[in-house]
């Protein structure tokens, strides 16, 4: 989302051009597959993980630009809002000790930008939502000064026509309006990387679709919102309704949404693609001076910066990414269901899981989508943000069973497997399959340790509304920064 634009005016020709670019990228995509131009299978994951910036009473600060000057590292990015930023790690060979590397690799990094971000009155804190934020922060000037952003935001006011309005029904409702597309920024997740062949694309996609209810469910982390405790992961619907370019008539009559789980199982990457050149208009109709046909044809390997562009700008939870490095095309399934936090091993725990589970499904003889249908795998989804790891779930064989009980039996055990196919260590598999499996005896995740405490504060002590929230965020923090697990954090 934060790449750079330099257009910042669009025409009539140019929305024509670029779709005519889009079709030709998707022609070129085509052929790049049937042509067999892909890099081989390399193992490869990547992790990108969105930080909240907050001051020392634990409401946001708006000093990203300064705290990004003083880490001075590529690995470090804006994001939408100014109390926002992202680290990425470089990509990891999915192998042996992976994830205890990883650990050592994303706590070196956080230790150091938060001592960065200290210097300017800030620090880092690795939650779905930071629970201070009110609508009063949501404002366009609170924006990161990134004109992509601020473009971005025009294009979507325009399509939409009018106010974006929030509507969200939870443990309490939310009904509120904006001028800009500013509570997106509340929304900061993890992306979890994974390079694949072409031809196990779409095993790879589905198995990540089918799984996103469970993984939601395990690991939800954003249970309040502008001060109201709403869904136990409140970032889909929140990111749905906050970047809607569909007024309410668009809405009735069954026009897409930007933030889209999609409505069905595909047969090949080019499905998703396809779906994205014929659904969506462009908002960011930049094109770019390559015809990729002709590089094609030269023996050069087309970019498809404008195919490129229209997918970052349509925000599926599991998006299909088309990139090039070390000169050769690659496809990778970028898993965009999780929110940040609450630990390092938490969040490694979720990428064990998620990895394990999806290697188990792709090598399975009869898939689970063939009868799980794609209706409820959506359903599981919504269910699993809504209620957390107290959702029930839809599972072939198991009917409808609560989300504990399905990891307990069926899904673990598959995590274990498919880590073991992957070649992770035996020790690494039990060390961050534990945390899973401890979550689930003890019913417990952010999103509960979150709500827990934030009664604890109000209900038993007595703190007003905000007092509780800023009291929790900032044990939230103490507990986060202590790095334990947060299935072992007291209530307190």
């Amino acid at each position: 989302m934060g790449e750079k634009v330099d257009q910042i005016e669009f025409t009539r020709s140019d929305r024509q051009r670029y779709r005519h670019k889009l079709r030709r990228c998707l022609e070129t995509l085509e052929r790049l597959l049937a042509e067999g131009r892909f890099e081989s299978p390399r193992k490869l994951m990547g992790v990108e993980i969105e930080l909240n910036l907050a001051d020392r009473d634990g409401m946001p600060c708006m000093v990203n630009d300064e705290v990004l000057d003083r880490i001075a590292s590529p690995d470090f990015q804006t994001e939408l809002g100014q109390f926002n930023i992202e680290v990425n790690i470089p990509p990891h060979r999915l192998a042996g000790p992976v994830f205890s590397e990883l650990a050592e690799e994303l706590r070196t990094s956080l230790d150091y930008a938060d001592r960065k971000a200290g210097e300017s009155g800030a620090h880092i804190v690795m939650i779905g939502i930071l629970p201070t934020l009110t609508d009063a922060h949501m404002v366009l000037e609170n924006l990161s000064h990134n004109p992509r952003y601020t473009l971005l935001n025009d294009q979507i006011l325009m399509a939409r026509g009018e106010d974006i309005q929030l509507q969200i029904e939870g443990i309490e409702r939310l009904v509120t309006t904006s001028s800009s597309i500013a509570p997106e920024a509340a929304c900061t997740s993890v992306q979890l990387h994974l390079q694949v062949t072409p031809e196990n694309f779409a095993s790879a996609w589905n198995a990540a679709q089918s799984i996103s209810g469970v993984q939601v469910a395990l690991g939800a982390n954003s249970p309040f919102l502008f001060g109201r405790e709403l869904w136990r992961e409140t970032r889909p619907i929140l990111f749905e309704q906050s970047c809607d370019t569909r007024p309410e008539e668009l809405i009735a009559q069954g026009v897409r949404p930007l933030t889209w789980f999609g409505e069905r199982w595909i047969d090949s990457v080019v499905d998703l693609f396809a779906e994205n050149v014929r659904y969506f208009p462009s908002l960011l109709p930049i094109c770019d001076d390559e015809d990729p046909l002709e590089a094609l044809d030269r023996g050069d390997v087309p970019h498809l910066r404008e195919l490129k562009l229209h997918n970052g700008t349509i925000y599926r939870w599991n998006r299909p990414v088309y990139d090039v490095a070390r000169g050769k095309p690659h496809l990778r399934v970028e898993n965009r269901v999780l929110p940040a936090g609450p630990t390092v091993d938490d969040i490694l725990a979720n990428a064990a899981f998620y990895y394990g589970v999806v290697r188990s499904l792709v090598e399975d003889e009869l898939p689970v989508w063939k009868s799980l249908s794609f209706e409820q795998a959506t359903e599981n989804f919504h269910g699993g943000a809504r209620h957390g790891i107290e959702a029930e779930l839809v599972w072939p064989g198991l009917g409808r069973v609560p989300v504990t009980e399905l990891v307990l039996r069926e899904l673990l055990p598959r995590a274990h497997r498919g880590l073991e196919a992957w070649g992770i260590d035996a020790r690494e598999r039990e060390q961050y399959l534990g945390i899973i499996e401890q979550r689930c005896l003890r019913r417990t995740n952010g999103a509960a340790w979150q709500s827990a405490t934030f009664h604890h504060f109000r209900d038993r002590l007595g703190l007003d509304r905000l007092g509780a929230l800023r009291a929790m965020t900032l044990r939230y923090a103490e507990h986060m920064r202590g790095g334990a697990p947060v299935h072992t954090w007291p209530v307190d």
